[in-house]
């Protein structure tokens, strides 16, 4: 007999505040994760927390009503658990727990802020089984407005993972050194040595928008000649063309660009010759981590 279960993630990003809402349908041992609805609204909490180190009262504001709507959302389509992760932004804000308090109060959604190490875990629980195989070397990048993480796998487990200081909201405000650009490429290469033939699978909104872009089947990758190609285009390209023109949000313009080259980078440090983009992130590891319960989330039931 089939089961169905709604499960749901908040994903407080750096850039943006995401709602996935997923059907687990279990029939005997099959389980399939169906996603029902994903609300993204662009709040660009990191804007904030790395400029002047807290988050302003007008995104606080805009925050709590994006949380009220999410929760009158959860309980319309019939969620039953649901886990709220923030990232980058939020840990770095010192208003951050002030703001996960006021929210509970107003909302009464719970977020749990994560540190880099949490958020990597979650994301590997997701559907990347569906790439690595148990026999080969990869490098998880996921990028986001704060921070990258970077994870090694290897025959199918993981080896050692790593989160830096930078994402695209770092990068469009020049709060990016050197030696951060030099810490990466140190941990990537010392990290894959002793594993040969590298493959990078990539993660994140910009990337998932590239890709799109290319209009590959989402079995095959990218090649970093291809990403090296289209930075050079949206380089020559306004912000207002790389709209107009590319069709691409507003808060998605301007961040695209230092995305790919943290991916790019990647590629060439690691050695590696393409990469494979997978519809995943940090979302559908929340909600895997729900289902198996571990990850060591807080799950709370709406």
């Amino acid at each position: 007999m089939i089961q169905i279960k709604k499960y749901a993630a908040i994903d407080i990003g750096s850039n943006a505040v995401r709602l996935l809402i997923t059907n687990i349908i279990e029939d005997n041992n099959k389980i399939q994760f169906n996603k029902s609805h994903l609300i993204r609204v662009p709040i660009r909490l990191g804007q904030d927390a790395f400029t002047v180190g807290e988050i302003s009262e007008e995104n606080i504001k805009r925050m709590t009503k994006a949380m009220k709507a999410f929760k009158l959302l959860m309980e319309v389509y019939g969620v039953e658990k649901y886990a709220a992760c923030a990232t980058s932004a939020m840990r770095e804000a010192f208003n951050g727990t002030d703001i996960v308090k006021s929210i509970k109060q107003e909302t009464d959604i719970h977020i749990e802020i994560i540190d880099g190490k949490k958020e990597a875990l979650i994301i590997a629980n997701s559907d990347l089984n569906s790439i690595i195989k148990n026999e080969g070397n990869y490098l998880f990048v996921d990028v986001g407005g704060g921070s990258s993480e970077f994870t090694l796998f290897s025959d199918g487990k993981q080896i050692t993972s790593k989160s830096f200081k930078n994402g695209t909201v770092r990068l469009l405000n020049n709060m990016v050194t050197e030696n951060v650009w030099n810490e990466i490429q140190k941990w990537i290469k010392n990290a894959v040595e002793n594993y040969p033939n590298i493959q990078l699978i990539g993660s994140g909104g910009n990337i998932n928008k590239i890709f799109k872009m290319s209009g590959k089947p989402q079995d095959k990758p990218l090649t970093n000649v291809y990403l090296n190609q289209q930075l050079q285009k949206l380089n020559t390209m306004s912000y207002e063309q790389r709209i107009s023109e590319l069709g691409l949000n507003t808060d998605r313009a301007d961040v695209i660009i230092p995305a790919i080259q943290i991916y790019s980078n990647a590629l060439k440090w690691s050695g590696a010759k393409q990469i494979f983009v997978p519809k995943i992130g940090l979302s559908d590891g929340i909600v895997k981590a729900i289902y198996n319960d571990n990850s060591g989330i807080k799950i709370h039931n709406l």
